[in-house]
């Protein structure tokens, strides 16, 4: 069965810790989307991690990874996070490369790096890691699919990607011969020879997979809100991070997907520009971040603060719509201890109308937070293993959200270990 686990709104929802969990039972991880532009944190008997570019079943012996098609495959991170696992004594780990994914290059974080200085105060707020570049090229054609290193026209085609991007360069940052056509030959052929013990044709592969009954698990990033056409352009990611992408980048058929698992967090967080309705300053934001996840609720790739919000039902229900949700994940329960009342957004105020539903982003900076206030449980929930033992306001807060998003909750995470987990029992 092919079950895809997804975020349900900005991203930064804890993915990584549910994939992991979930990756147990897999037969194949799929990575789908992306780049290394996030970072799914896991923690487990290893110790902590991040990972930017490998999929979250790296950490099972028995998985087959898979970083699928639609990835912005940066080669670099990919080999840099393998040695750092083994470096920390994981076992070498069952992993592979779409020969149809596309490079990304260094050229390109250097170009996602100027134009946001270029755009100055109207950026965008990226990570710098050259992933709306990389799909710009890919989209025109430009780009190094991987089973073109092994192509006898490679040369080529450097020579022509060289003059396109120098002649760029020149007139948008003013920058002169970025590109040496004999540097990025040798760049190509040396991970050509790095790479080819892990590429394979991923479509025939995971159709192959299915058809043997596989449990597979498709792997998105960030979350529905930065999705390229249905999220809040154009503060955007460059590639869709809705689970029905997932079979186009693993060439598989869409009614394949039986399961879509949206993974939401207990309160709001988002990292980038854009309008995030709700948002919290001050020294209540300051005590949320402080009190949020493993570590604080600050960027796995960037370090940044997260911008901070209580939950948002209008932003999380879309969200779970686009994605097709049939059960979400909550997050971060344990997180909201510590209030004796929590407010809850469950409508938007727009020129003096209150709906329910997520608008077009040319309205999200007028619009205001409509907030219903429950009852806290000033609680440590942390240790708790069955959803019956949780106190009532807690419960209560959990149905709230359901029926808010429409999405049965099947899981409940309080803590960041594999083990903090609660299944609720739907039946």
């Amino acid at each position: 069965m092919v079950t895809a686990i997804v975020g349900g709104s900005f991203g930064d929802e804890g993915k990584g810790k549910m994939t992991d969990m979930l990756a147990a039972k897999a037969d194949i991880v799929v990575r789908f989307q992306g780049g290394a532009n996030a970072g799914h944190t896991i923690i487990n008997d290893y110790g902590k991690f991040t990972l930017h570019m490998l999929p979250s079943g790296v950490f099972y012996s028995h998985t087959e990874n898979i970083i699928a098609s639609s990835v912005a495959f940066d080669a670099d991170d990919f080999f840099g996070e393998l040695d750092m696992l083994k470096a920390r004594g994981v076992p070498e780990p069952l992993i592979y490369v779409s020969s149809r994914a596309q490079l990304l290059l260094p050229i390109h974080k250097l170009q996602d790096k100027l134009e946001e200085q270029r755009l100055g105060e109207n950026s965008f707020g990226s990570t710098r890691s050259g992933i709306a570049p990389f799909y710009s090229d890919k989209y025109a054609k430009r780009g190094f699919q991987l089973s073109e290193l092994l192509s006898n026209k490679l040369n080529e085609k450097i020579r022509r990607f060289c003059e396109d991007k120098n002649r760029f360069f020149k007139a948008f940052y003013d920058v002169e011969s970025v590109l040496c056509v004999n540097e990025l030959t040798d760049y190509l052929i040396r991970m050509r020879e790095k790479l080819k013990p892990y590429l394979l044709d991923c479509p025939y592969y995971m159709n192959d997979a299915v058809k043997s009954g596989k449990g597979i698990l498709l792997e998105g990033q960030l979350g529905a809100l930065r999705d390229v056409d249905n999220g809040i352009y154009p503060f955007v990611t460059s590639s869709s991070p809705l689970a029905g992408f997932g079979s186009v980048s693993a060439g598989i058929p869409p009614y394949e997907i039986k399961s879509v698992i949206s993974v939401i967090k207990a309160y709001s967080t988002c990292v980038g520009a854009g309008a995030f309705v709700g948002e919290l300053f001050g020294g209540e934001a300051d005590e949320l971040r402080k009190r949020g996840g493993d570590s604080g609720e600050y960027g796995a790739k960037t370090g940044r603060p997260r911008r901070i919000a209580w939950f948002d039902c209008v932003s999380a229900k879309y969200g779970c719509m686009v994605q097709g949700a049939t059960e979400a994940a909550l997050t971060m329960l344990d997180v909201l201890g510590y209030l004796d009342k929590i407010p809850v957004c469950v409508g938007y105020k727009i020129n003096g109308s209150v709906t329910d539903k997520f608008p077009e982003t040319y309205m999200l900076s007028i619009a205001e937070p409509v907030y219903e206030y429950l009852d806290g449980w000033n609680y440590d929930i942390s240790d708790i293993c069955h959803y019956s033992d949780l106190p009532e306001a807690a419960k209560k807060y959990v149905d709230f959200i359901e029926c808010s998003i429409g999405v049965p909750i099947t899981m409940i995470s309080i803590g960041p270990k594999r083990d903090q987990i609660i299944y609720r029992n739907m039946g």
